[in-house]
């Protein structure tokens, strides 16, 4: 392709979403990728042993089987296949056995939490029974008249609170509060900060109406199904081109840079007004994550059978602990008790690991650029998983151990290990990167911004992408 109408820098889930909007639109497009493989953290590989195949960084998808604009690309034409488990998320709580489980029918998980489900069912079942008019709203940008007003502003009296507010106010028990703290703490933020009460309310009631599923085979699947569409449209990637400066990128109409704030002025520093670049310097990102992967040797010995039955378990005990966890990475500790991310995809997808083997991964939330000891680190992880599993370190045949380093040397977006690109606090959920009605769009005519920098900001959705790609069809291509 010599000279492309548009140019996409980065081949994640957002860059990928971008360039599919614009090829569906008969545009020559080129997407440029500085590693071997697209995708950039939706991938997959054998990080531990032979034949044991791990999610390199994301693995569970509720916002890509819930994303609008994924749900309308025939992706499963190109080999993607969404594995449900039983329940799409449990919480195992001290006592033999006892769990707290997020059902997809929001009643079952109702019954479950005694004198706190109604209040449940009343929180999150209006936001599940219409899901994909809440989605289309939830996931896009802030400063804009939402398509059901009233349902978006019954979401925002709750959504707008922290998480210990809101929780402490609506529960009772350790059970409910628990299950949606945990939820919650996929904001990277303190749970007394507003709106972490948000993030939680949208992906549980993700988990209730869409799920919360990994691909068969892994991640990768996702991010070669996007490829393989695209390229069945006429976009073409390029790998192995890690772009420096945009003169570097071949003569467009349009470059779309599936690029953090950080990466954006690196690259386009004499492409845009000094005073655009000041208030890109003064974005801000949050804490990063340590991430362990294992090679088992069998199956999580789990206490409470309800985890052996889920796609992601939270390993947190009760609200309380949750918050003291995920209070500090901001006071710049490493938790002793950290609140663990855990997932076995074996459990569901066999072809992952050899005939009787699993794999296994689990993460936790640490200071920005935290750099201090991976292995007692991965100790800590691992034992928050032994107290909810006895045995747990007895099935470890390897692991792999990667910090905020490891992970932003693996994509440069994820800076400081920051994998929802940069805070997600009520002001950079509004202005994002920066206050603006177009938030995608910079002031240098035909360069716009796609990653998740952008609203709606962090998670697998791609919606980021395509708000990008609709403002350069309507800016730059007239259409």
């Amino acid at each position: 392709m010599t000279r492309p109408d548009a140019v996409v820098v980065g081949s994640g889930p957002n860059g990928l979403a971008a360039a599919i909007l614009l090829a569906h639109h008969d545009l020559d497009v080129l997407v440029v990728e500085a590693n071997e493989v697209p995708g950039g953290s939706v991938r997959s590989d054998f990080l531990t042993l032979p034949g044991f195949l791990h999610d390199v960084c994301s693995a569970v998808y509720p916002m890509a089987v819930g994303s609008p604009y994924f749900l309308s690309l025939p992706l499963h034409e190109h080999g993607l296949e969404w594995i449900h488990a039983p329940l799409p998320l449990a919480h195992p709580l001290e006592g033999d056995g006892l769990a707290v489980a997020l059902h997809r029918d929001p009643r079952e998980t109702a019954a479950a939490l005694a004198s706190d489900g109604e209040a449940w069912l009343g929180l999150l079942e209006p936001l599940a029974d219409d899901w994909h008019a809440f989605a289309e709203d939830v996931l896009g940008p802030l400063l804009r008249w939402p398509s059901h007003p009233f349902r978006m502003a019954r979401f925002g009296l709750h959504g707008v609170r922290s998480a210990s507010d809101l929780l402490r106010s609506m529960f009772d028990g350790e059970g409910a509060r628990a299950l949606l703290a945990g939820c919650a703490a996929h904001s990277f933020l303190p749970l007394d900060r507003r709106p972490s009460a948000a993030i939680g309310l949208v992906l549980a009631a993700a988990g209730h109406a869409v799920g919360w599923p990994i691909p068969r085979g892994g991640a990768g699947q996702l991010a070669e199904a996007l490829v393989d569409h695209l390229r069945s449209l006429g976009g073409e990637i390029v790998t192995d081109w890690r772009v420096d400066t945009l003169e570097e990128l071949p003569p467009s109409r349009a470059v779309l840079l599936d690029l953090t704030p950080r990466q954006v002025i690196a690259v386009a520093r004499q492409h845009l007004p000094d005073r655009y670049l000041r208030r890109l310097g003064r974005y801000r990102y949050g804490p990063g994550v340590l991430k362990v992967d294992w090679a088992l040797d069998g199956p999580v010995p789990w206490s409470a059978p309800a985890c052996g039955r889920a796609a992601t378990v939270h390993l947190g005990g009760t609200l309380s602990e949750i918050e003291a966890a995920e209070r500090a990475p901001w006071e710049d500790r490493f938790s002793e008790r950290p609140f663990v991310l855990f997932a076995e995809p074996t459990r569901f997808d066999a072809t992952r690991a050899p005939a009787g083997k699993g794999i296994g991964w689990g993460y936790c939330h640490v200071p920005s650029g935290w750099d201090g000891d991976l292995d007692e680190a991965a100790d800590r992880i691992e034992a928050q998983v032994e107290r909810f599993a006895p045995g747990f370190r007895g099935r470890v045949l390897a692991r792999s151990v990667r910090g905020p380093a490891g992970l932003e040397a693996a994509n440069p977006n994820l800076v400081g290990g920051d994998i929802n690109g940069g805070v997600q606090d009520l002001a950079q959920l509004v202005g994002r990167p920066v206050l603006s009605r177009d938030p995608y769009a910079t002031p240098t005519p035909g360069l716009y911004l796609c990653s998740a920098s952008t609203p709606p900001g962090g998670g697998v959705h791609g919606m980021c992408g395509y708000h990008a790609a609709r403002s350069a069809l309507r800016r730059t291509f007239g259409a």
